[in-house]
């Protein structure tokens, strides 16, 4: 399916982080565009200059690279486009769909008063929306929307269905302050007009503002996009996601381990469905989504879900891959990077690592044995199972594996005669050999460890544990 005259948008604002909800917006934008050959863009909403700083925008971009959702194109910053926002304004002045209005803000608030006091809409008609220009006085004014009294907006929504709001309840929008600066609502319009978008997918909060918006639309006689109002995302008890719920930002959860590919995946499943597919590739993401697949109910984020995803993600990728997200994780955590030959000894057995990880820290728990250097400094309880007497065990050990081959077979059958020489079982062995070889009490089986390490670097480390 390629329709390459699709452009959908992602419009964050910069305000700190790429929140989690922002993120599943940029992910169905990017899908639905992908997924039929067409655009998908980004613009940074960055009028309020108050909140917007570069190292906010950085972030968003960095979590969108983190993420995999390329752009197409640069990112288009709103602020700097604010004198064709204003070019507007002034067309729809000329061509009699917008007015000049001087009331003041003590003037509204006593028409508010007023109205509230007799019991009628407290929503603002101003009593210069047909004066004749010749009794304009030489005042502020700002640019109002001269918006249809009567009658009703409707949106067509992709994902609401038909809705339908009247137009006696919405007011006549300010598009351009009195200091000559465009609003929020009107530079929405007029950036998603001149980008092309033809797809407008975002959050349902959003939703009445599509009403308003569909206004300039008209007076402007320019199409309008096809709208796609998507539910917000809940916390487990329901409630909208906060920060009470755990993390927001999206460097969060990269910091916590999780694979982008099981990001996308789990984002993808929240809030939308292809039948009973839980885990699925981009390709297959982007071949399926579609806005018919988007429920109208809240999504519930649900970690225990995102760990299984992200388990299975892990499973399927290769050594080399997990190397690399493994070095991008240490990367973003501040960790200490993978030498070349601990990212060759890692791929090499990642078959081993990856098994039952459901992120990426895991795997590099379960490689510590392989990463770490001696001195091995054994963790609490390690350090339990190295008393005096597993001490004495290990030294008794170290001369029978000076000369055994260092194959599986023959180690387990070593280890497990030396266990029946000592009248023991191999398990009361196994606990001071996991923590003189890796210093933890859990790890991969003793024998990986061995046939990994080598002959010499496992002596090495039982010589060292039994002093």
């Amino acid at each position: 399916m390629s329709d390459p005259q699709v452009v959908t948008r992602f419009a964050p604002s910069p305000t700190g982080y790429l929140h989690i909800g922002g993120a599943r917006t940029a992910l169905f934008n990017w899908l639905y565009a992908r997924g039929r050959g067409g655009r998908f863009l980004l613009r940074i909403e960055d009028t309020d200059r108050a909140r917007s700083t570069p190292e906010a925008t950085a972030a968003i971009l960095e979590g969108m690279r983190w993420l995999g959702l390329d752009y197409d194109g640069e990112p288009i910053s709103q602020f700097e486009r604010a004198g064709r926002h204003a070019e507007v304004a002034h067309e729809m002045l000329a061509s009699g769909h917008a007015y000049k209005c001087f009331a003041t803000q003590d003037e509204i608030a006593a028409f508010r008063d007023a109205a509230k006091a007799a019991g009628t809409s407290t929503l603002f008609q101003s009593p210069w929306r047909d004066a004749d220009p010749a009794t304009h006085p030489d005042a502020p004014y700002v640019i109002r929307l001269k918006a249809p009294r009567d009658g009703a907006t409707v949106i067509d929504d992709q994902v609401q269905g038909q809705v339908t709001i009247r137009n006696d309840q919405l007011d006549d929008m300010i598009c351009l302050r009195s200091d000559g600066t465009p609003t929020y609502m009107l530079a929405v319009v007029v950036d998603d007009h001149d980008m092309g978008v033809t797809h407008v997918i975002r959050g349902d909060d959003h939703l009445n503002n599509a009403a308003r918006q569909m206004q300039v639309y008209a007076a402007m006689g320019w199409d309008v996009p096809v709208f796609a109002h998507i539910p917000l995302i809940h916390g487990p008890d329901g409630k909208k996601l906060s920060k009470r719920h755990g993390a927001l930002g999206v460097e969060e959860y990269r910091a916590m381990g999780y694979p982008a590919s099981a990001m996308r995946n789990y984002l993808a499943r929240l809030g939308w469905s292809h039948g009973d597919d839980e885990v699925f590739t981009d390709e297959q993401a982007q071949a399926w989504f579609d806005l018919s697949g988007i429920g109208k109910g809240a999504a519930r984020f649900d970690f225990k879900k995102l760990d299984h995803i992200s388990g299975q993600h892990i499973a399927a990728e290769d050594g080399e891959d997990l190397v690399l997200q493994l070095q991008d994780y240490l990367d973003a955590v501040g960790g200490k990077p993978l030498t070349a030959p601990e990212a060759r000894a890692l791929a090499a057995s990642m078959p081993l690592f990856k098994a039952g990880a459901k992120t990426l820290p895991q795997i590099l728990e379960k490689a510590h044995f392989l990463l770490t250097m001696r001195p091995i400094e054994p963790d609490e309880k390690a350090a339990k199972s190295l008393d005096d007497v597993s001490r004495g065990i290990l030294r008794e050990l170290t001369p029978h594996l000076q000369n055994a081959s260092w194959e599986r077979d023959t180690l387990e059958t070593t280890l497990n005669a030396f266990a029946e020489a000592q009248d023991t079982k191999f398990g009361k062995l196994a606990a001071p050999l996991r923590a003189a070889l890796a210093g933890r009490a859990v790890t991969p089986s003793v024998f990986d460890m061995m046939l990994l390490l080598g002959r010499d670097e496992t002596i090495a480390r039982l010589d060292e544990a039994a002093r």
